[in-house]
């Protein structure tokens, strides 16, 4: 069964504080050029929707990759997986490169998600494409000997995995993590 409300996609991902969250989301969305920092925010303040969702299993991501060959002029797609069953089996929930910092390049001005669902939405004739998300955090630098950024899950200040939604446009491309190996 498929949600069909933000409530039901709550229950299935067992994210009870998901309308707070699209609350949250519209109200960035609506305040692009508001500096101030959404924890300041009351959820009085945030637009409210209850209306229908549309839920979906993939996105695909189009980026430039100058680097890749086999593209036409660098251009690549990607699709990135949301599904709660992946061929009758397990789930196959990917993760994503998100930018959170156009001013900065590279790994400095990206982070990256784990998708948890993907869904879409009209509100006032406004169509909202977004993902369902929990972040992770990187380390400062990366690791000196392999060049690559370590990460972990995020948390927030109740100790919680840190989730939020985000939209479409955010997402750069997907991202494939490798396990730290080792004691250190």
């Amino acid at each position: 069964k498929q949600a069909r409300t933000v409530l039901e996609l709550g229950e299935e991902l067992q994210i009870l504080e998901i309308a707070d969250m699209l609350q949250q989301f519209l109200y960035q969305q609506e305040n692009t050029n508001n500096p101030r920092d959404l924890a300041n925010v009351h959820l009085n303040e945030c637009p409210h929707y209850d209306g229908r969702i549309s839920v979906f299993n993939s996105a695909a991501a189009t980026f430039y990759a100058p680097s890749d060959i086999s593209g036409i002029t660098g251009m690549c797609r990607e699709y990135i997986h949301s599904c709660p069953s992946w061929r009758n089996g397990y789930a196959q929930l990917d993760c994503a490169f998100v930018t959170t910092n156009p001013e900065l390049e590279g790994m400095l001005g990206l982070d990256i998600v784990h998708i948890l669902a993907f869904f879409s939405f009209m509100q006032h004739g406004k169509y909202y494409p977004c993902a369902v998300v929990r972040w992770f955090v990187r380390l400062e630098e990366p690791d000196p000997d392999t060049g690559m950024w370590i990460i972990h899950p995020g948390l927030n200040a109740n100790n919680q995995p840190d989730m939020s939604i985000i939209h479409l446009d955010t997402i750069y491309c997907v991202a494939h993590l490798i396990p730290v190996y080792g004691t250190q």
